[in-house]
């Protein structure tokens, strides 16, 4: 298990120990996250103008809705890599039953062309006894 750390932040204008496991540079980042939202909201005339609980709240609801908005795109993002795998699962099972298909046409053609070659074969040889045959009929010319 990791060590737990601890770093000092500045939040708000005061200093804060925060303490984790994360390493001291994610709790800095952590702690300028929140300082930027505040600046966010400070930086309103209508903001200031609230209480410190109304102020906290907003700030509360305002991370919080980063939170889900955040949340909600990492899902659409999981799903599309849901969508993508599938799809790279579909085409692999195409790939692989063309490879397939292709390796049975090859397997056809070559017995095909073997089937072509014997027929070639014996066409020649059934030409050469007809030859034979009609050579053997025809009377010779008679010499003089």
């Amino acid at each position: 298990m990791p060590e737990k750390t601890s770093a000092e932040v500045l939040i708000g204008g005061k200093v804060y120990t925060l303490s984790g496991y994360e390493g001291e540079e994610y709790l800095q980042r952590v702690a300028s996250y929140i300082n930027s939202k505040i600046n966010e909201f400070d930086s309103m005339d209508s903001f200031r103008r609230f209480s410190a609980d109304m102020k906290a709240t907003l700030l509360q609801l305002n991370i919080a809705d980063d939170y889900f908005k955040a949340r909600g795109q990492v899902e659409k993002l999981e799903r599309e890599i849901e969508a993508k795998d599938k799809e790279i699962y579909d085409l692999k099972h195409d790939l692989i039953s063309s490879q397939i298909r292709s390796e049975g046409d090859e397997k056809t053609l070559k017995e095909l062309e073997m089937q072509n070659k014997d027929l070639l074969l014996n066409k020649a040889k059934l030409e050469a006894s007809l030859e034979e045959a009609l050579l053997g009929k025809l009377p010779e010319k008679k010499k003089n």
